[in-house]
């Protein structure tokens, strides 16, 4: 046409009339000169349009378009697809606030044009409605579908894949300059749970012992497999516990039944006696315990001439060896004051299964002790006796009732004397009513703070699990992470314990320890009252913990107000000692 308008923008197509150019002169002449006369303005919008780029991104403005980047001739493209509206009616927001969303500049004049071209085009497209209405109808009803499938594809996540699951998506930085936005940068995070961490050592241990009380001994046994990975005599804490632990598990499993394994023998070799006494000197919680009894002897016989103690475990003398230090020291700060006798009367039990294993050592440790008291000017006479629980009396033990001050010594003793449990006899409470008769003084007591005397099997592993576990890593805070041949022997000894207590039935188990609880039950009911510890002893041990050990995680505990000290390690308390009359 003369007048050089785009065909397109007109609707001057001579296909949609279905004649040929049948449309071409269907206006008004009113119409044709109102659009003649805005020729020059549409040939200059024409122009300044197709100066911009065919598309550009809504990056800026994703709040609204979820995970998808359109274009500005996205809604073009699109508009054939929607059932109910032609191309033309497809227009862009008209408000200035929002063409600043597509992070286009845009100023105020090229708005304005913009929108007189839009009005243009509206009315001369208004004619050409309800043939573009008919053409569309016609292709609505099968692109729908193709529309509504396009949505939920680019709305919906893939299903995820089939397990195992892949390896989980680390997420990128993001950067603020960049103005593309990736679909699977802001996909939906997985509805795949992540999956489950492994359960720890403890745990696997605590359900082998589920199924081995349950019956099921496939299970027990294939967490033992898994367990023999995680233990190491030679790794850290946990896994030197993971080794005694699957030691005693195993030891259970093989020998379910009392009588048919024998674990006493292993308490009763020379190499564990060694053990025994490397763990009384090296670790901080047992030798206070020994300490404190000491100090507790002292307090309670220093103005005494004649002191006389009955030891029922006399080992290998390293209590009184520091005992005579401390008489000697006492008698430089006071030497108008003559020195006390001293008597030592270690007492056998033929019947106790230790017995044997002690005779033979007992009279060279009374020989070194007495040496050492002549060294140091202390008058000591040291004597053995074999009696049974029942055949105490101050008779028998040579008592001196009203000319000495006696003493029972009794640090990590009891807990080796059967109690009813074992015997209905109770050899522990008769001992203990055999002791009290004796109207001593003093009763010095120290014992491991763990009940493995009448809790059933699941729950004496679990709480010897926490105990020995706690007594490990102490022990490793001790000897500042060495591990030499010593350390070595002395927690081979600890497991035989520990495995005793767990696997251990009936008279087998002789590892027997109760609570603090349980120890103040049983002196009651014997006939005796505690003696609270003076600040004098509490304050020597305080003070012999921070320049023996300093390491923060050892501390001593007082128990109802001084009636007992606990040694602690990280809050846990391994052994408590008391004092009793």
């Amino acid at each position: 046409m003369a007048s050089g308008i785009p065909e397109r923008k007109l609707g001057y197509e001579g296909s949609r009339g279905g004649g040929g150019g049948g449309n071409l002169f269907k206006r008004t002449l009113a119409d044709m000169e109102r659009q003649l006369q805005n020729a020059h303005l549409l040939r200059s919008v024409r122009q300044r349009t197709q100066t911009m780029p065919s598309s550009f991104s809504f990056s800026h403005g994703v709040g609204d378009l979820g995970c998808n980047s359109f274009t500005a001739a996205a809604p073009q493209r699109l508009a054939s697809f929607l059932p109910s509206a032609t191309s033309s009616e497809f227009e862009f927001p008209r408000k200035p606030e929002l063409l600043l969303v597509s992070s286009v500049p845009e100023d105020r004049s090229r708005v304005s044009v913009s929108d007189q071209l839009r009005e243009l085009e509206r009315q001369l497209l208004l004619d050409d409605e309800a043939e573009a209405e008919a053409s569309v109808s016609s292709g609505s009803a099968a692109t729908h579908a193709e529309w509504d499938e396009a949505i939920q594809q680019l709305i919906s996540p893939p299903p995820p894949p089939p397990p195992p699951p892949p390896p989980p998506l680390l997420a990128s930085p993001t950067n603020s300059s960049s103005s593309t936005v990736s679909f699977a940068s802001c996909s939906p995070p997985s509805s795949m749970p992540s999956p489950p961490l492994p359960p720890s050592s403890r745990q696997m241990l605590l359900d082998a012992v589920t199924a081995l009380g349950e019956g099921n001994l496939d299970a027990a046994t294939a967490n033992l497999t898994l367990l023999k990975r995680a233990a190491d005599p030679r790794g850290d804490a946990e896994q030197r516990l993971m080794a005694v632990m699957v030691t005693a598990l195993i030891s259970r499993l093989n020998h379910p039944q009392v009588g048919i394994s024998h674990p006493i023998a292993d308490l009763r070799s020379p190499e564990h006696v060694a053990a025994t006494q490397m763990l009384y000197s090296l670790s901080p919680c047992f030798r206070l315990g020994f300490v404190t009894a000491n100090s507790a002897i002292l307090d309670a016989t220093k103005d005494e001439p004649k002191i006389h103690i009955l030891d029922f475990e006399v080992g290998q003398g390293g209590q009184y060896a520091a005992l005579i230090q401390t008489v000697a020291k006492r008698l430089l700060l006071r030497p108008a004051k003559p020195p006390p006798a001293i008597r030592i009367t270690a007492v056998m039990d033929p019947s106790s299964p230790f017995t044997n294993i002690n005779a033979g050592n007992l009279t060279a440790v009374g020989d070194r002790i007495k040496k050492l008291a002549e060294r140091f000017g202390v008058v000591l006479h040291f004597n053995i006796v074999s009696l049974r629980a029942a055949e105490l009396d101050a008779a028998s033990l040579g008592c001196e009732t009203g000319e000495e001050a006696l003493v029972v010594n009794l640090p990590f003793v009891l807990s080796r004397v059967p109690d009813e449990s074992v015997s209905p006899e109770n050899p522990r409470d008769e001992l203990l009513r055999r002791v009290c008769a004796l109207r001593p003084r003093l009763v010095a007591l120290a014992e491991q703070e763990i009940n493995t005397s009448t809790s059933p099997f699941p729950a004496r592993l679990a709480e010897a699990c926490r105990h020995y576990g706690a007594l490990l890593e102490s022990l490793e805070a001790a000897t500042q992470g060495s591990l030499g041949p010593e350390r070595g022997r002395m927690e081979a000894g600890l497991a035989r314990r520990a495995v005793n207590a767990v696997a251990g039935e009936g008279a087998e188990r002789v590892e027997r320890c109760e609570l603090l609880g349980k120890w103040r039950a049983r002196m009651s009911m014997a006939g005796f009252e505690p003696v609270p510890l003076g600040p004098t002893v509490v304050e020597s041990i305080k003070a012999r913990l921070a320049s023996s050990w300093p390491n923060p995680g050892f501390t001593v505990k007082e128990e109802a107000g001084s009636l007992a000290l606990g040694f602690a390690w990280m809050n846990r308390v391994l052994t408590v000692a008391s004092a009793w009359r």
